[in-house]
């Protein structure tokens, strides 16, 4: 593999030179930059990253903990946080924790044992229910950056990226009380971690200021049928007119239980969900959507980590980014 100091030997300048060039520094003179690089390209030069690792003390990777490898929005996330990363010449090592407290802890002493530069992470269930956070303070105070999105812990003091998830599902049933919904239900298969709360909060608060019915709430838990649960809750409130599902599991389930029981979707029942576009392409009638736009979550958690590795000596305050949500309309609303 050719070197630095060949491509210098060959083009008659300094090691100094060619390494600017390459990294387009402005005190290199176009012309001379544009023989290095047309030089490099001929050798098919690439960087010694290991070598450029122990020189500047950085890896240049990103460790990234998720909770689940089938969410269709964490797979979005992490498509933007790669994206981005790629954009500043950084990689990422993913680690799955299964909502499990211990291998998120694993995840972390693993990847932050020198593999790499920061985290970024959204928080197993198991850690939130048990108000378990010491793993990321210890992390921390190792000088390894974390960003938390999407499911955090507000103790921790880090860089977070979050949606507005009260004023989502707040604005969201609003909608449907303006559509004069009277019985307006809020299904959740997401309870105990903390978007979850957050959604139930906003949908309490819309319908206690309407006060014109009471929250009619179905928590579904893990070792419940969903489907049981769903069916059993529409028979429970027969008069019940709309639904607002904290998830897309939930929202999909509830409009073709709607169907199934013979109720017209939108005619005599609103559905709208956190879900996404693909989510909503595969139901009938098509879902109205509270989208929680992914990439961009992943994109300014990745801009956030990167910026917190680069400065590391600046000690610029935690920043939370708030990612506006969008309620887009189908054809399960009026």
């Amino acid at each position: 593999m050719v070197t630095l100091k060949q491509l210098a030997k060959e083009l008659n300048v300094s090691i100094s030179t060619v390494s600017k060039a390459l990294n387009n520094s402005d005190e290199i003179g176009e012309e001379t930059v544009k023989r290095v690089k047309e030089l490099a390209n001929l050798y098919n030069y690439r960087p010694n990253k290991m070598a450029l690792s122990l020189k500047q003390n950085k890896t240049k990777t990103i460790g990234v903990i998720i909770p689940n490898i089938l969410s269709r929005f964490l797979a979005k996330v992490l498509f933007g946080i790669e994206r981005e990363a790629n954009k500043h010449g950084y990689n990422i090592i993913t680690c799955i924790s299964n909502e499990s407290l211990d291998k998120e802890k694993e995840s972390l002493q693993l990847l932050g044992s020198g593999s790499v530069d920061g985290f970024i992470l959204s928080v197993a269930q198991e850690s939130q229910v048990n108000n378990e956070i010491d793993h990321f303070k210890r992390t921390i105070s190792n000088g390894l950056p974390i960003v938390m999105f999407d499911r955090v812990a507000h103790d921790v003091m880090c860089d977070k990226v979050i949606v507005d998830d009260f004023d989502a599902t707040y604005n969201a049933t609003k909608s449907l009380i303006r559509e004069k919904r009277k019985n307006i239900g809020f299904i959740s298969n997401i309870n105990d971690i903390s978007v979850g709360k957050l959604r139930e909060r906003g949908y309490n608060k819309a319908i206690l200021e309407e006060g014109k019915q009471e929250p009619i709430v179905l928590k579904i838990k893990k070792k419940d049928d969903p489907q049981k649960k769903i069916k059993s809750f529409f028979k429970k409130n027969k008069g019940i007119d709309a639904i607002v599902g904290a998830d897309s599991s939930s929202g999909i389930i509830a409009l073709n239980m709607a169907v199934d029981l013979g109720l017209n979707v939108p005619k005599d029942i609103s559905v709208i969900a956190f879900a996404s576009k693909s989510d909503s392409n595969h139901t009938f009638p098509k879902l109205t959507t509270i989208r929680q736009h992914a990439k961009s979550i992943g994109t300014n958690a990745a801009e956030l980590l990167i910026h917190r590795i680069e400065n590391a000596a600046a000690n610029e305050r935690m920043k939370t980014k708030i990612v506006k949500t969008s309620l887009v309309k189908n054809k399960s609303t009026l």
